[in-house]
Order: C-alpha cells, then sequence, then structure tokens
C-alpha cells in the first residue's frame, strides 16, 4: 500500500506566497510522475502541475508564471511553491502520484487526501 500525505496548506492574503508538500511513503518500486490538482467548492476538480520522473514540467494556463512544481526523488516527496497567490486559487489541494510497488508491477495511480488553501482577498 501507498500513502500520499500533503502539508502546507493554510490562510494567506492575496499576493502572498504558500509551500505545500506531499511525501509518498509505503510499497514503492518507483514514482513516476507527480502532480497536484485542486478542486474549488462547486467545481469539478482540476490539473494543476505535473512533473515527471525525468524532471519535465507542465501547467494549467491559470497558474503559469506564479507556481512553480518540484521533487525529490530520494525523498520520494513533491512540492508546489505557489506565488502571487489569487482568491481564485482558493480551493483543496490534492497530489498525484502514479506508483509501481514491485519490479514487475504496473503503475497504479494514488491520491492525497488534501490540504486547503484559502486566499483572502
Amino acid at each position: 500500500q501507498v500513502q500520499l500525505v500533503e502539508s502546507g496548506g493554510g490562510l494567506v492574503q492575496a499576493g502572498g506566497s504558500l509551500r505545500l508538500s506531499c511525501a509518498a511513503s509505503g510499497s514503492i518500486f518507483s514514482i513516476n510522475a507527480m502532480a497536484w490538482y485542486r478542486q474549488a467548492p462547486g467545481k469539478q476538480r482540476e490539473f494543476v502541475a505535473v512533473i515527471s520522473s525525468g524532471g519535465r514540467l507542465s501547467y494549467a494556463d491559470s497558474v503559469k508564471g506564479r507556481f512553480t512544481i518540484s521533487r525529490d526523488n530520494a525523498k520520494n516527496t513533491v512540492y508546489l511553491q505557489m506565488n502571487s497567490l489569487k482568491p481564485e486559487d482558493t480551493a483543496v489541494y490534492y497530489c498525484n502520484s502514479v506508483v509501481t510497488t514491485t519490479r514487475m508491477g504496473s503503475p497504479v495511480n494514488y491520491w492525497g487526501q488534501g490540504t486547503q488553501v484559502t486566499v483572502s482577498s
């Protein structure tokens, strides 16, 4: 079994910054892509950013230039640095990782429990 635990959410004023972390633990052979998604009240979950095992990055247009995703492979951890936050960034942020648990196993998609980010105007 694999667990993803997010941390770093909270309340911040518009224009401020937050850094989210997500640590993967458990039976891990390898981790492929690691990503962040978010879900605002009354809206569907949406993609925010992804980083591949090789370091390739992709961002949603709404966060480009403001958010930076990174990972520490030694710690099985992905980060999301969020700068110039806006009230519309308010959402529950979820970590997502594609994990292979054994050498011959297939990759499986795992989700964290989510962390609340609230940006006040």
